[in-house]
C-alpha cells in the first residue's frame, strides 16, 4: 500500500555565503562559488510533524529533501537506557538505535544507520532518464544502498575494496539493477573512491555525492530527530564514532532546525565524536586546531586502516575542512574528538550487549567506549542529558535468525585502473 506523501518545499543555501537557490534535482554545490562549501536544505516547514512509525524513515519527511517515498524503510528508534545507564551511574542516557531489534521497532535489514541515507538519497534521485547512481563505500554504506536500490529498482553502481567484500551480505538476492565492482585486494576505501570518480566521468553515471548531498546528511539527521522528538528536548551531549564525520555534521544541522522549531530548547549538543586508534586523522587535526587535515602518508594510512577493527571509520579525506563541515560544526557546537583502542571498543561492545541486550557494530562500540571514558574522567556529569548514537547493531542476531547470501563482484579492477578499461567494463555491465 502506497502511503500518502506530500513533499516539503525547500531551497538550498550555501553555508559559506548564505546565498539561496533552487535544487535542480541533483545539485551538490552552490552555483558560481569559487570557495568550497557544503550546501544546506532550508525547509519551508519550520515545525516538524512526525508521522506514525509505519512510514519508516519517511516519518521525518517534513525535513527530508525528497520528492517520493521508497518502500521498506525503518526509522531510528530512541529509548531511555536502563542497564548501561545504571552501570555508568547516568540518570538521563538515551540510546538512538539503528539496526535490527524488532522488539524495539528497529527493522534495518542491513543493520546500519546507512539505510537512513540510502532511502533519503533514493527519494531525492530522478532515474527516469537512465541515470545510474554511483556509490563508493568501505562496507555498510554499500550494503544499505544495494538493498534499498534493489528493492526500489534504482540503477546503482557500487565501488568497494575487495578486502571489504565480507560486508556485502543480504537476506535476499540483490536484483540485476545493482552492479558491484571492486578494487583488488590490498586497496582501501580511498581507492574505491578513485574508481567511483572515474565512473562518474561517463555519461549517465552520477556521483551520490557523499557529504555534499543534502539528502544523505538529512537522512542521517533523522537519528537526532528521533532522539529529540522522543526525549522532548535537545540533549546536552551527542556521542558517535566518525569516519567522515558526516553523521555529526548532520546532527548539528538537525539540531539547528530543532532550535528554530522552538519546542525543544535552544542549546547545541556538544559533539563528542570518536575514532579508532591508530587511524585518527580527524583527532589529529582537531587537537592541532587545524582546519586543514594534517599530511598523512598513503602507505602509513593503509597500515593504520589495516590495524583498526572499525573499518568503516577509515575515511582519509573527510569533509572536515570545508565550510559547513565537521570543523565548523564542532567549533560552533563545542565538543571533542575522543579515542578508543580495538580492545576498549571490544570490551564496550560486550558491556553493551550485557546491559542492553543486543550486539552492536565495532564503530558503535568505539562510541560506547568513549562514553564510558568520558563518565570515568568526569567530562560528562551523571545528570547530563546524553544521546548515544548506536549507528549499527543486531547483525549477529540477524544472521543467526536468517540465512544470508553474499553479493559477488561483477568485475575486479586494478588498484589504479585505466579510464578506458573502466569505460569498457561499465558499458558492458549497464548495456549502455
Amino acid at each position: 500500500m502506497v502511503k500518502e506523501f506530500k513533499a516539503t518545499p525547500y531551497k538550498l543555501e550555501s553555508v559559506k555565503t548564505g546565498v539561496q537557490f533552487e535544487d535542480k534535482g541533483w545539485t551538490l554545490d552552490a552555483p558560481n562559488e569559487k570557495e568550497p562549501s557544503l550546501i544546506r536544505a532550508i525547509y519551508e516547514k519550520k515545525q516538524i510533524e512526525v508521522k506514525d512509525p509505519s512510514y519508516g524513515v519517511f516519518r521525518f519527511a517534513d525535513w527530508l529533501p525528497v520528492h517520493k517515498m521508497l518502500q521498506g524503510s525503518s526509522a531510528p528508534v530512541t529509548y531511555k537506557s536502563e542497564g548501561l545507564a545504571q552501570y555508568l551511574g547516568l540518570s538521563d542516557l538515551h540510546i538512538t538505535f539503528s539496526g535490527y531489534w524488532p522488539e524495539k521497532g528497529a527493522n534495518f535489514r542491513t543493520c546500519s544507520f546507512k539505510e537512513t541515507e540510502a532511502f533519503s538519497v533514493g527519494g531525492r534521485l530522478h532515474t527516469e532518464d537512465g541515470t545510474v547512481l554511483v556509490v563508493a563505500s568501505a562496507g555498510n554504506t554499500a550494503r544499505a544502498f544495494a538493498r534499498v536500490c534493489s528493492d526500489n529498482n534504482i540503477p546503482l553502481l557500487l565501488c568497494v575494496p575487495e578486502d571489504n567484500l565480507n560486508a556485502m551480505w543480504f537476506d535476499e538476492p540483490i536484483n540485476d539493477n545493482v552492479k558491484l565492482v571492486v578494487t583488488k585486494s590490498g586497496s582501501d576505501y580511498f581507492d574505491a573512491i578513485h574508481l567511483s570518480n572515474m565512473a562518474c566521468e561517463l555519461d549517465d553515471f552520477v556521483a551520490e555525492g557523499g557529504a555534499k548531498n543534502v539528502a544523505r546528511r538529512d537522512g542521517m539527521g533523522t537519528t537526532t530527530l528521533s532522539a529529540v522528538t522522543t526525549i522532548g528536548r535537545i540533549p546536552q551531549y551527542y556521542f558517535q564514532a566518525v569516519g567522515s564525520g558526516t553523521g555529526a555534521i548532520a546532527a548539528w544541522e538537525a539540531n539547528k532546525r530543532l532550535i528554530e522549531d522552538g519546542r525543544f530548547g535552544n542549546n547545541l549538543m556538544k559533539l563528542m565524536v570518536s575514532q579508532n586508534t591508530p587511524f585518527i586523522p580527524i583527532h589529529n587535526a582537531w587537537k592541532a586546531d587545524s582546519r586543514a587535515m594534517l599530511p598523512l602518508d598513503d602507505s602509513e594510512a593503509r597500515k593504520q586502516v589495516e590495524a583498526i577493527d572499525a573499518k568503516v571509520l577509515s575515511n582519509r579525506k573527510p569533509p572536515y575542512p570545508i565550510s559547513g563541515g565537521l570543523y565548523d560544526a564542532m567549533k560552533e557546537a563545542g565538543g571533542d574528538v575522543l579515542l578508543a583502542t580495538n580492545e576498549e571498543a571490544a570490551e564496550a561492545g560486550l558491556l553493551f550487549r550485557d546491559k542492553e541486550g543486543i550486539d552492536i557494530h565495532p564503530a558503535a562500540a568505539v562510541a560506547t567506549a568513549t562514553l564510558i571514558k568520558a563518565v570515568k574522567e568526569g567530562t560528562v556529569k551523571k545528570d547530563d542529558c546524553i544521546m548515544l548514537n548506536i549507528t549499527g547493531g543486531g547483525e549477529e542476531r540477524f544472521k543467526a535468525e536468517k540465512e544470508v547470501i553474499y553479493l559477488k563482484p561483477a568485475h575486479v579492477f586494478d588498484i589504479t585502473p585505466k579510464q578506458a578499461d573502466v569505460e569498457k567494463v561499465l558499458k558492458q555491465l549497464f548495456k549502455k
